[in-house]
């Protein structure tokens, strides 16, 4: 059956010649001592009849009288009737007009192409529509973390319709029992993906879900529970209508997810352990495979390698982290659900120190590690992981900066990875992991080293890119991860959103517009690809698909954002202060 047949796409009707709100886009954000997004003139928005607010229910509130308790939602920072500062401290902004571009209706076009129908109704967008291409592979299917930047373009356009129907029907493959070569998967897994079929005789659409029997590796997505969380809550809080989050089958949803990654075992931390290939980062990054016994003597004589994705990765702990505080919002306080809720609050607060003290690294962190003493035993253990310091990449003491700092991309036993992850630490920022201080240091290293992680074309997925026998040792010499290609070292366009969310959250809109105004030089002209390659993202990947559709949808709603910042409030959580520990170790070193 021709791809055509296999999934349905279609083009909605235009409202205002694109199918878009009439919104003015020639306001600005003008110099001020501090910014207050609740001064910024007022737009047209949908009108949302609510009976009360929806927002985080703080760990505070449930730990109230040293007990769980009913509580009642409180207003959040970020309700969409008024947006205010997140952050105290005063930031100087210049004058950012946000006049239209001709690829934000270019945009808006191709992305209404890459609808796909189920039984006459919208249920998501397919991962690229690529008419040069002439294997389609999987790239005609609706993935869930693809669909969640799509998912928020329509939200903030007003089109709820979509994205209802792409939460119950993925809810409703959720239901599906999951084998892969006869064991069976937790019954809370989530689809990677999923293909509409459609048959012209009979005249019938059937679904067909990948939850990681057909994927590279044969690897279960661990992100796409958690997108689906957090965009439930988007969902929500972009349409005031708390019925869907509150129905029984979306409670049991939430529940299934959380009964998977909240289990105990014999793990001694309280992040996430997690496969290559779970997340974004979906091919191999890691291992020790050797491809002969030279290389592996070579290994030997090196410095130990980066440990990679495997282990606890900064992006599924940060989606993990988010998920719990979004699942904590939206969970009723019945029997089943008051469980759950305690089992949240306990992990958060744990999470949440772990994350700040052992993933944090700035220049006074780096400086401490690299003069820990090994063997340590007790409590009063400094190095509690055993890091060698000779495991230390040369390359970070050139990187860190001297104001700045970030979250590393994994810790485990004897193994530190130094690398920067863009998602992991703007997923930190948005979800509040980070504190205020370590947000504005992660921002400040942004700052700083602008041509490593943003360059040409925003923005670096990781860095630095592995080389020579430490990417054959840890890729498993895999040709499509090649140095600066793809997850090793290549830039996302995808990833425009989430930056430009982490830039207006901490009052920092003119460096998103300095990234939106790099996007517009060349994606159009590049044919909106999946990534891009070399040192600086000059290059179109050498495999990157064209008309990618998260590329169109990441600049959409990024274009959409620093437009209206009060959309922020559908990805960002203020700070809960019952969460906050004293965090021992500094959160940036400024001269």
């Amino acid at each position: 059956m021709p791809p055509s047949r296999m999934v349905e796409v279609v083009e909605n009707g235009r409202r205002d010649a694109m199918g878009l709100r009439k919104v003015d886009s020639r306001a600005s954000i003008t110099e001020a001592d501090d910014l207050d997004l609740a001064r910024l003139p007022d737009r047209p928005r949908i009108k949302i009849e609510r009976k009360r607010s929806f927002d985080e229910r703080s760990l505070s509130e449930h730990l109230a009288g040293g007990s769980l308790r009913q509580v009642d939602s409180v207003e959040s920072i970020f309700s969409l009737g008024g947006l205010r500062s997140v952050l105290d401290s005063p930031s100087s902004l210049g004058h950012h007009s946000f006049e239209p571009h001709p690829m934000f209706a270019e945009a808006w076009d191709a992305l209404r192409k890459s609808i796909v129908l189920f039984r006459s109704q919208p249920v998501g967008t397919i991962a690229a529509l690529d008419h040069t291409s002439e294997e389609v592979l999987n790239y005609d299917q609706v993935f869930v973390r693809d669909f969640v930047p799509s998912a928020m373009a329509f939200l903030m356009n007003g089109e709820n319709d979509i994205v209802k129907n792409f939460l119950l029907k993925t809810l409703h493959l959720q239901g599906w029992e999951k084998r892969i070569d006869r064991f069976k998967l937790g019954e809370g897994v989530m689809p990677a993906s999923f293909k509409v079929r459609h048959d012209p005789i009979r005249k019938n659409d059937n679904l067909t879900a990948d939850f990681g029997e057909s994927a590279i590796g044969r690897v279960a997505p661990v992100d796409s529970g958690f997108w689906w969380i957090i965009l439930l809550r988007a969902y929500t809080k972009a349409t005031g209508d708390m019925t869907l989050a509150e129905s029984p089958e979306c409670q049991r949803g939430m529940r299934l997810i959380l009964a998977l990654c909240l289990s105990e075992g014999f793990e001694t931390f309280p992040t996430l352990l997690c496969a290559d290939g779970c997340s974004m980062i979906d091919r191999r990054m890691v291992g020790q495979t050797f491809d002969s016994a030279s290389l592996y003597c070579r290994a030997l004589l090196t410095k130990p390698i980066s440990q990679g994705v495997y282990g606890y990765p900064i992006e599924i702990q940060a989606l993990f982290f988010m998920s719990l505080r979004c699942a904590l919002s939206m969970l009723k306080q019945d029997s089943e659900g008051k469980e759950f809720i305690e089992r949240i609050v306990k992990r958060l607060h744990a999470l949440s120190y772990h994350m700040r003290n052992y993933f944090w690294l700035d220049f006074q962190q780096l400086n401490v590690i690299y003069r820990y003493k090994t063997e340590e035993y007790s409590h009063t253990a400094v190095n509690k992981f055993n890091v060698i310091p000779d495991s230390i990449p040369d390359w970070i003491f050139d990187f860190m900066p001297n104001r700045g700092g970030y979250f590393i991309g994994n810790v485990s036993p004897a193994r530190m990875d130094f690398r920067w992850f863009a998602l992991g630490n703007c997923i930190a920022i948005l979800s509040s992991l980070a504190t205020p201080e370590q947000s504005a240091a992660i921002m400040d290293l942004l700052e700083e080293r602008w041509e490593e992680l943003v360059g040409e074309m925003p923005l670096k997925i990781a860095y630095p890119a592995l080389e020579g026998h430490e990417w054959r040792i840890v890729t498993g010499c895999d040709p499509k991860n090649t140095r600066w290609s793809y997850h090793n070292g290549g830039s996302w366009p995808v990833l425009l959103w989430l930056f430009t969310a982490a830039c207006i959250k901490t009052g920092r809109p003119q460096i998103a517009q300095r990234a939106i105004d790099l996007a517009e030089s060349r994606l159009s002209k590049d044919g909106w690809p999946e990534y891009y390659d070399g040192k600086t993202g000059r290059y179109v990947g050498k495999q990157a698909r064209k008309f990618q559709t998260w590329s169109i949808a990441g600049y959409l709603v990024a274009k959409m954002m620093l437009e209206d910042p009060s959309h922020l409030g559908m990805i960002s959580l203020e700070e809960d202060r019952a969460m906050k520990p004293p965090v021992k170790r500094s959160a940036s070193w400024t001269i």
